[in-house]
């Protein structure tokens, strides 16, 4: 048997066999009971792969995500044995770490605001909890994952997004739930808080035994020092860690096109884009844009399929105050001059025209020294968006 196990092929063959135990619905208690005897010990790249694994020979993802907790609960002692890595202060996962940590300390104060029937405090800190949760799991989706990705670990990440979601649904629901509650009503909650909770707590178990390990075993210090720069640029989630002492050792790599990219794209701040594509983009927004250099002249307008107002390409290096009726010229020049003083930076205007609600804005144009490069201007036609109700999900579309 040792020899088995001396195999990290045959270690990975045998988990996934005892997984897929559960799958067919062999009971939990026996298939922890059968990993401790056969396995022992398996670290978060063991898991990773093995649920990769299981993708790829066609289980369905959905199908891991359904028994997540369950996957956790095999594996939890021998997750909780492996040596957990330093995070210092500053490390965006010493934050992911502390937001966990906030996440502990909310659910704290509802447990004592539950336990003392204060419907309006649980409520205030519920609604607290929800906005800064959902925060937690957008950082962790939107920044921490594609950085697996291009080490090819997709699998866990998959399956983490989707209990997320599970997760903000539950919040969600119930957060409508207990806005209809009454102090009287509030013992009503505690089922449902209960089962809420423990959904949250295991995935603070999965990101600090799973996820953090994972990162920390492939990310590059370049890649770190990227992370850290979106991690800031994303802003606060609960409350401000204390301390910023790490500082990656390796700069943050300059962004470089992906091999299949077009070779005379251009490098954006936050991508590449060919000429082409650009003019594309810009077409096809559902908002028609006109440019006015700091000079005033009209140097751009995307010319969409149904543009509200007329624009011609001969006013093209037009004074943007010659393109609008005497009577209005004085309006103009009073948005321009406080755009360039600094005074504002935003104006809109609406109005209806032809049965439809046409929504005008201008923005104030600056570079990263806040010197002024212009003004945009943007129309819509918000009529369609103004007698929308309810809502309508991605998971909603239709053929």
């Amino acid at each position: 048997m040792s020899e088995y196990l001396g195999s990290k092929e045959a270690k990975q063959e045998m988990l996934k066999q005892i997984i897929k135990g559960l799958h067919e619905g062999k009971n939990p208690e026996d298939v922890k009971a059968e990993f401790k005897k056969l396995i022992k010990d398996v670290d978060a790249s063991e898991i990773a792969n093995m649920e990769q694994a299981l993708i790829r020979e066609g289980m369905n993802p959905q199908e891991i995500t359904k028994l997540c907790d369950v996957h956790a609960a095999v594996f939890r002692e021998a997750l909780e044995q492996n040596e957990k890595p330093e995070l210092i202060p500053g490390h965006p996962m010493y934050t992911i770490k502390h937001e966990n940590e906030e996440i502990k300390k909310v659910l704290a104060q509802l447990d004592s605001l539950l336990a003392q029937n204060n419907a309006a405090g649980f409520q205030e800190r519920l609604h607290f909890f929800k906005d800064n949760l959902d925060k937690h799991y957008a950082k962790k989706e939107n920044i921490l994952f594609p950085y697996l990705e291009r080490h090819n670990i997709t699998g866990p990440p998959s399956v983490m997004w989707s209990v997320d979601d599970e997760i903000r649904d539950m919040v969600k629901g119930f957060y409508a739930k207990v806005a209809q509650l009454s102090t009287a009503d509030l013992a009503e909650a505690a089922g449902p808080y209960e089962i809420l909770k423990q959904k949250v707590l295991e995935m603070i178990f999965k990101e600090e035994n799973i996820l953090t390990p994972m990162m920390m075993q492939n990310l590059t210090e370049p890649e770190w020092a990227e992370i850290k720069q979106q991690d800031e640029e994303f802003g606060v989630v609960f409350s401000r860690p204390h301390g910023d002492f790490w500082q990656p050792r390796a700069a943050r790599e300059p962004v470089t096109a992906l091999p299949d990219t077009d070779q005379n794209a251009l490098p954006l701040d936050t991508g590449f884009l060919s000429l082409k594509q650009i003019n594309t983009i810009l077409t096809n927004l559902p908002v028609d844009i006109t440019f006015v250099d700091k000079d005033d002249t009209v140097r751009y307008f995307s010319q969409g399929q149904e543009r509200i107002f007329i624009r011609t390409r001969s006013i093209i290096g037009r004074k943007v105050q010659n393109c609008h009726p005497p009577d209005s010229v004085h309006v103009v020049e009073k948005i321009l001059s406080d755009f360039k003083s600094g005074k504002h930076s935003t104006a809109e205007f609406w109005l209806e025209l032809g049965g439809k609600f046409i929504h005008i804005r201008y923005f104030a144009l600056r570079d990263e020294k806040g010197q002024y490069l212009g003004t945009m201007e943007v129309s819509q036609d918000v009529t369609k968006i103004r007698s929308l109700q309810g809502e309508r999900r991605l998971l909603q579309y239709e053929d």
